[in-house]
């Protein structure tokens, strides 16, 4: 709910919630869906079964980040080929191909989103990749 003037309006949305993925650490949600679109949180490589940071290379990091976004998109009943936008943080731009290395193992040429890839000064637990995505649910 937000705030509008003096009046409150509730905006319609579905929470998603899996324990694919890592779980919320603060007050947000792992996904929303709203108006048929699926906005998911950043995701970092946590590994959701263990709690552990998932560490040793950039590959294995991309890897894990992109399984916990699939388990949201799974929990929202659609796939990485309705992924319509991605936003990736890294802490380094030379990583830039070793991590397209892995994206491209997750989002096929023909169902490819939008993405921006943006480099950062850091990130939540000093990781070295985040990723959020925006999807379309019951195309």
């Amino acid at each position: 709910m937000f705030t509008e003037g003096p009046k409150q309006r509730a905006v319609k949305k579905q929470i998603i919630s899996t324990d694919q993925a890592p779980a919320a650490i603060g007050p947000y949600n792992q996904a929303v869906i709203h108006n048929g679109t699926l906005y998911c949180s950043g995701q970092i490589a946590i590994d959701p079964a263990s709690g552990e940071l998932v560490t040793g290379s950039i590959e294995d990091e991309t890897r894990q980040v992109l399984k916990n976004v699939g388990g949201l998109l799974e929990a929202a009943g659609c796939g990485f080929e309705d992924v319509l936008k991605v936003s990736v943080f890294v802490k380094d731009m030379n990583l830039y191909g070793r991590i397209n290395d892995v994206y491209a193992e997750f989002f096929k040429p023909e169902f490819a989103p939008a993405r921006e890839l943006v480099e950062v000064a850091n990130l939540p637990k000093f990781v070295n990749i985040e990723i959020s995505v925006i999807a379309a649910v019951g195309e």
